[in-house]
């Protein structure tokens, strides 16, 4: 179902890098997909940075793709903004290297892509929107808030179920650098790796 490279890139993240106190803030998310899962219950997970247009973006991506991979069903993944902007164009360039299919499916300021991780699954539609745009879901699900000034910022997320923080570093400090490739895929590839940790735990 998945496409061979992204196979060969999940196969190649190294879960033991993950310092323990990474896996305890990853443990919040792992506890709420497998409560969900015990139920029966619908799994979703919306997560929520500033602009949406990097960090959250490749967070709802590789939870989408995990979730396929570890046969986690019943899950959907979003991801918003405290404001929208636009997704940032080296996110989708990232993901088309590591085996994501993408169409730009329009010339806006604000694009919207399809992004698919196999022949035959569904794709994710990926453009920047606040979160609590109609696109995403009004209740009952996770905000894992993937960077801290939205951590800050939004003490309270209307209809979450549960709010995580788990921020990461933010790519754009390196935008119009010589680095700018290499910090962008090496977020995506922590992104993965500690996405990979959380679904490897769910029985």
């Amino acid at each position: 179902m998945i496409y061979e490279t992204i196979n060969q890139t999940i196969s190649s993240l190294d879960i033991s890098t993950i310092s323990e106190e990474r896996k305890s803030l990853l443990l919040n998310l792992t506890e709420f997909i497998q409560q969900r899962k015990n139920n029966d219950e619908a799994i979703t997970i919306n997560f929520i940075c500033t602009h949406n247009s990097r960090r959250s973006h490749l967070s709802q991506i590789w939870a989408q793709t995990l979730a396929a991979f570890y046969k986690v069903n019943n899950i959907t993944c979003y991801s918003g903004g405290t404001e929208a902007t636009a997704l940032f164009p080296k996110v989708a360039e990232t993901l088309e290297n590591q085996g994501f299919k993408i169409q730009n499916l329009s010339q806006t300021q604000n694009p919207i892509y399809s992004i698919k991780f196999g022949k035959n699954s569904l794709p994710i539609i990926g453009f920047s929107k606040t979160f609590d745009d109609a696109f995403n879901p009004e209740n009952g699900f996770a905000a894992i808030m993937t960077c801290s000034s939205a951590d800050v910022g939004c003490p309270f997320i209307a209809g979450a179920s549960k709010r995580i923080p788990l921020t990461f570093d933010d790519p754009k400090l390196f935008d119009h650098t010589p680095q700018q490739d290499e910090k962008y895929l090496e977020r995506s590839i922590q992104i993965a790796t500690e996405l990979k940790y959380v679904f490897s735990e769910i029985k």
